[in-house]
């Protein structure tokens, strides 16, 4: 087997192989496509009605979190530098 030969089945088994990869991608987006049609179709997509509450008592929201964190790396770089 010359390496002409082997470039040739070599570039034969790259094309084959990426296509049936491509194949099954197109395959797993129909088939995601399908069943978002499904959960759609059936009501699965819809809200139960119910409100979730955004603070809960007792806890620390996210802006306060990224205040402390800014306010203790400033602190930090003042005094190490």
């Amino acid at each position: 087997m010359t390496i002409a030969e082997m470039l040739e089945q070599s570039g034969l088994l790259t094309m084959l192989g990426m296509g049936i990869v491509f194949g099954f991608l197109v395959i797993m987006i129909i088939c995601i496509t399908l069943a978002g049609k499904i959960i759609h179709a059936l009501g699965g997509d819809k809200d139960s009605g119910e409100t979730v509450k955004t603070a809960v008592p007792g806890t620390v929201n996210n802006a306060a979190i990224t205040a402390a964190i800014t306010a203790a790396l400033t602190e930090y770089r003042r005094t190490n530098t």
